[in-house]
């Protein structure tokens, strides 16, 4: 971990215990109402790259117990050094170790690089924390599934073939599979492995 003075750390939570209650109660949000927008009022990092959602989430879901992996371009010394100093979580190499995976859409992506959880424990798997250019209700993704009345429409800009077909894949292997956050500057989106994809256009 790299060793910064405390006033180099990236800015925490103003109440850790209340405001991060508040921002895992609207992910929880988020994953029951997919395709819905929820704004997260958290902190803005200092490091282009890592909006006030992704910072945000990631102080409301971790703690001394939860291991981290980073995709490329993704990971900087002082996110991890920031992130373990305010939660005590720890950044792994193994992906398949992971709790939590923070990655961008836009970058290959290979879903057995997860762990997907197991019938008899489905809770198990990883939670992908996915940056994404932007979150509007434009009909190119088609939504449906439990917690979505009808349909909903998404649009999260430039999206790599293999994260599609993968999230496409997910609601087939439920119970198992990947619950994934979409995150877009002070933004998010939830999508749990039950939601069901289809490309409008």
């Amino acid at each position: 971990m790299t060793d910064l003075s405390p006033t180099a750390y990236w800015p925490a939570l103003a109440d850790p215990v209340l405001d991060g209650q508040r921002l895992f109660r609207q992910l929880l949000a988020a994953l029951s109402e997919p395709g819905t927008v929820q704004q997260l009022d958290a902190p803005q990092p200092p490091e282009d790259g890592c909006g006030a959602a992704l910072w945000g989430s990631l102080l409301a879901l971790c703690d001394p117990e939860v291991k981290l992996c980073f995709g490329e371009g993704l990971d900087s010394p002082n996110l991890r050094a920031s992130l373990a100093f305010h939660t005590g979580a720890k950044s792994t190499a193994d992906s398949r170790q992971a709790d939590f995976a923070v990655i961008d859409a836009a970058a290959p992506f290979a879903a057995d690089d997860f762990r997907l959880g197991e019938p008899i424990a489905p809770e198990r798997s990883t939670t992908l924390l996915v940056r994404v250019e932007r979150l509007d209700s434009a009909p190119v993704w088609r939504l449906s599934g439990p917690g979505i009345p009808g349909e909903r429409h998404l649009d999260i800009g430039a999206c790599h073939p293999s994260l599609l077909a993968a999230l496409q894949a997910n609601s087939d292997s439920f119970p198992c599979g990947l619950d994934v956050f979409f995150v877009c500057g002070d933004r998010v989106v939830g999508l749990p492995r039950s939601t069901r994809i289809e490309e409008v256009r």
